[in-house]
């Protein structure tokens, strides 16, 4: 199970709390397109070994990533079917003081939504539930052997946990214990066992939600069974008493009270804002637009940066076949374009990489020559795209193997399993 876990280490590590948007949802007809593609390289593809590589589970969790990374930002420049060019120009927000809060521009290419200013005052953020348990001596240990067991209940599920106290246990291996227990179970609470400068350690249990409904009064709540032993636990623990309560946000709005559940919230179907911190008192933080170059720059660089950090995954694990051939695919997209890019300020580096003269687009944008700037653009983004579509389709296709057999051309079927090898990261029966 070596390469398994290692795998799901390196993902949760890299990617786990990465922020999925709405672009990472797909309609049936696309999730039909991505399996037919699968099926139709798989229906070809030759019997192979993976070499014994160590390098490549992260390596396929990698290119998979960035290449859904580069399609998101592809999708949100394409987003309802608009033109290119307004894509580019859409309107960014910006905020007087990021601390405070931060905003994002959601709406369409309306100058009457993009030309007003907005005050906030953040008076409350948005909280999670916590429970914080008994600070317990860390060596000693308090609860008799046995078995013990207590329910979960949230707004949505209840859950029944148990766990065993062995005689060569501690508090804090027990406190440990259920942290993991918590964590690992998927039930929306984050578990960490916080200790003191006497030695002593606590189980800290809070919500991954925040705020409270009217007739809910609490996120979470954790209740025992009903036998001595496990009363007599929970009270040592003390994981079932609400130390900090969940709580809404409270803000005022262009002069206007209102309050959420979450600290990222939409407003007005224009924008999108998350609050970061408490306004000092009378003084509000201001909502404004960029120019339309800083926002055409803005814009570009979102995918500029989600091709350079694919570059530079394939410079990582070059030196070998499969990051050589990646950086290879790679840099000729850039290197294909490079002149018409270089012509609008987009300057391609020896390695592939791309980084923008914001004075020479402007100076190109300002000279009217609008359209062949996105023509240039529209063009790398449709190439872009085409190739992250099909290393997220069949990254296989990077990995040193060793060829064992071709199948008969045009005389099998489709192996809709033969994927799994690389998408399960089942990668311990590798030779």
């Amino acid at each position: 199970m070596t390469f398994i876990n290692s795998a799901y280490h390196y993902y949760l590590s890299a990617y786990g709390n990465s922020a999925t948007s709405r672009y990472d949802t797909h309609k049936k007809s696309e999730l039909r397109s991505v399996c037919n593609n699968i099926l139709k390289i798989n229906k070809e593809s030759p019997l192979y070994k993976i070499r014994n590589n160590r390098q490549v589970p992260t390596f396929l969790i990698d290119i998979k990533e960035n290449a859904r990374q580069i399609k998101n930002v592809v999708s949100s420049l394409s987003d309802n079917g608009e033109g290119l060019v307004n894509a580019f120009q859409r309107k960014v927000a910006v905020s007087s003081n990021e601390d405070i809060v931060s905003a994002t521009y959601i709406g369409g290419h309306s100058e009457k939504d993009a030309s007003e200013n907005y005050d906030i005052e953040v008076r409350q953020l948005a909280a999670p539930q916590s429970n914080l348990g008994n600070f317990l001596d860390s060596r000693s240990l308090d609860f008799e052997p046995g078995d013990y067991s207590f329910d979960l209940n949230t707004t949505t599920n209840s859950y029944e946990f148990q766990y065993t106290v062995n005689p060569n246990d501690t508090n804090l291996s027990i406190q440990e214990k259920l942290s993991r227990l918590f964590n690992n179970s998927g039930v929306g609470l984050t578990a960490e066992v916080l200790t003191d400068e006497k030695g002593r350690s606590a189980l800290k249990l809070t919500s991954k939600q925040t705020g409270l409904s009217e007739n809910e009064s609490s996120l979470f709540a954790i209740n025992p069974k009903a036998s001595v032993h496990s009363m007599d636990a929970m009270e040592l623990l003390g994981i079932h008493h609400i130390t900090s309560p969940a709580m809404n946000s409270s803000f005022i709005f262009d002069g206007v009270e209102h309050s959420t559940y979450s600290n990222t919230f939409t407003m007005n179907n224009v924008l999108e804002l998350t609050l970061n911190g408490i306004s000092p008192e009378d003084s509000p933080s201001q909502i404004g637009f960029k120019t339309n170059i800083d926002a055409v720059a803005d814009n570009l660089t979102k995918l500029i940066d989600a091709y350079n950090h694919f570059i530079e995954i394939g410079e990582r694990y070059s030196g070998g076949k499969q990051g050589d051939r990646l950086l290879r695919d790679l840099r000729g997209v850039s290197f294909s374009y490079r002149n018409d890019l270089e012509s609008i300020g987009m300057m391609v580096n020896e390695n592939g990489s791309i980084s923008l003269d914001k004075d020479l687009l402007a100076d190109t944008i300002d000279k009217k020559e609008i359209d062949g700037v996105f023509s240039v653009l529209d063009s790398f983004k449709n190439s872009l795209s085409s190739k992250a579509n099909n290393v997220s389709i069949d990254p296989i296709q990077y990995v040193d193997k060793t060829i064992v057999t071709y199948k008969r051309p045009g005389q099998n079927f489709p192996s809709p399993y033969h994927s799994s090898l690389y998408s399960g990261m089942m990668l311990d029966h590798i030779c």
